[in-house]
């Protein structure tokens, strides 16, 4: 990319943002003779590869073409959960007079205060991912430009040539725009673009109804916009069990979300203001109007302009290529993060690049497929899931047995007025081995770390059961799910046995 960056709108925030993610006067270093690791992008794969090498003693050079932090900081994680929290604070007090507070109908938001909260505290946090940090405190050599591999064993950024023992390629991904009709003349925004809106839209349609979807759809409804979310599956989230996606389909449709499923977008057109998205919905032709639109329909990995062939690294429409251990086609060239992961989540890319540097660096034999990765959807409520799905189990050729327990079954659910969700763990059958969880409640992204710690430290609901958990709590479900685990545990049989047992001592 030529010139230097920026991040609209211009304001205070966005320029130290800016100045600590590519400083406007950097100056790339000479390059050492050969270094032990070569990042190429710095997301966060790319951040946690550098940091975690150098903090180990390695000569490491990380390169960055636009922003270093990434998606995640940039246009990711970051900015949607500012928005979001401003959408479910607004959303609150508008629907507090169950609590007895008055007047809350009458509640007004101000956008522009909104997005310039989030923009400070997006730039707050900036330094961390900041290039003035990894050289001056972590000792990596920061190149901002586009690095191209020539070799390999080689990397050019500019014309600064860098030798290397190892590299990792973590160059991410970015927003796919399907191939719709008149979609580029109408012109529409996409995650790396929302964040730069300084007004609310009157009227917004979505396209897609996967995480990304789903959390700006609603996170844009509660702030005042009419939303339209249009998406060619049957159901929201369809990556969850069905009864999660009519759940969350519910209660969007109370929020005033207006969804169409299984909705093939034909084209769309400009007409005056309108934005117009013409689709077919069960046969049905219909067209909906709006003033800007979102797309929101995948990630497509960044493998252009940087020389793979040159390094004899395979890469596909799915990315580049490696295998168990993170490696590459070329021994050498090892991948992190979004540029070859299925699971295109902040978290995952931090932890394959722990595994990178173990593998890479120390010829450590620390297989990608032995991670247990939870994932979470921020709408709300919260949708969070860890390992298999019961359809996935089974097609493993498990046998399950599934747990559910209804949110409204937990006091302190009820207490908050949140008893929309529920828990459910698919076990092996027979065992209190957990294959799979999904929560589904106000805040599941921080409960379901329980489940993730059983899954990976190897134990079960019965160790859940034994543990004290506080009272109350709308974690407390999860205990609860122990709990009804026990319960199956005592058959017929061993229940005779223990009242006879009793009997007898009376």
């Amino acid at each position: 990319m030529g010139g230097s960056p920026f991040v609209l709108p211009e304001t205070p925030s966005n320029r130290k943002l800016v100045a600590n993610v590519h400083p406007p006067d950097w100056v790339n270093p000479e390059p050492a003779k050969r270094y032990n690791l070569v990042v190429v992008g710095a997301g966060t794969a790319g951040l946690v590869c550098a940091a975690g090498a150098a903090g180990l003693g390695a000569k490491v050079a990380l390169v960055e073409r636009h922003l270093m932090g990434g998606d995640c900081l940039n246009v990711g994680c970051v900015p949607s959960k500012g928005l979001i929290r401003a959408a479910r604070v607004f959303h609150d007090a508008r629907h507090a007079e169950g609590f007895g507070v008055a007047g809350s109908e009458g509640l007004s938001l101000d956008f522009g205060r909104a997005m310039a909260r989030m923009q400070e505290v997006r730039a707050g946090l900036s330094g961390h991912d900041g290039a003035r940090r990894f050289r001056d405190e972590l000792g990596v050599d920061v190149f901002l430009g586009s690095g191209r591999f020539i070799g390999p064993d080689r990397l050019e950024v500019g014309s600064k040539l860098l030798r290397f023992h190892r590299a990792a390629v973590c160059t991410g991904a970015r927003a796919a725009v399907p191939p719709i009709p008149g979609i580029e003349a109408a012109g529409y925004l996409t995650n790396e673009t929302v964040f730069s809106l300084t007004g609310l839209p009157a009227r917004l349609a979505v396209i897609g109804g996967g995480p990304v979807g789903c959390e700006l759809a609603q996170a844009f409804a509660r702030l005042g916009a009419r939303v339209t979310l249009l998406l060619l599956p049957g159901r929201l989230l369809p990556r969850e069990d069905e009864d999660v996606s009519r759940l969350l389909a519910a209660r969007f449709g109370r929020e005033g979300i207006e969804l169409r499923l299984r909705a093939r977008i034909t084209r769309i057109e400009r007409q005056g203001r309108d934005k117009v998205l013409f689709f077919e919905q069960q046969g049905r032709a219909a067209q909906v109007g709006a003033d800007l639109i979102l797309v929101a329909a995948g990630r497509l990995p960044n493998v252009e302009g940087l020389g793979l062939e040159a390094a004899g690294v395979a890469y596909g429409p799915a990315g580049v290529t490696t295998d168990d251990r993170l490696r590459t086609t070329n021994p050498r060239i090892f991948a992190a993060g979004d540029i070859c992961s299925p699971y295109k989540f902040t978290h995952m890319a931090d932890a394959q690049a722990r595994l990178l540097i173990a593998n890479a660096l120390f010829h450590a034999r620390r297989r990608k497929s032995d991670l247990v990765v939870p994932w979470c959807t921020y709408t709300d409520p919260e949708v969070a899931h860890v390992g298999l799905s019961e359809r996935e189990a089974r097609a493993r050729g498990f046998e399950v047995t599934t747990l559910t327990m209804d949110l409204a079954e937990v006091d302190r659910a009820r207490l908050d007025g949140e008893t929309e969700g529920l828990a459910r763990v698919h076990l092996r059958k027979g065992s209190d081995r957990i294959l799979g969880a999904t929560l589904v409640a106000s805040h599941a992204g921080e409960m379901i770390n329980e489940l993730t710690l059983a899954m990976t430290a190897g134990t079960g609901l019965m160790a859940i059961a034994r543990t004290i958990h506080p009272y109350p709590t709308q974690a407390e479900v999860i205990k609860k799910l122990a709990d009804a685990y026990n319960r199956t545990r005592i058959t017929p049989f061993i229940r005779n046995l223990l009242r006879f047992w009793l009997a007898m001592r009376r």
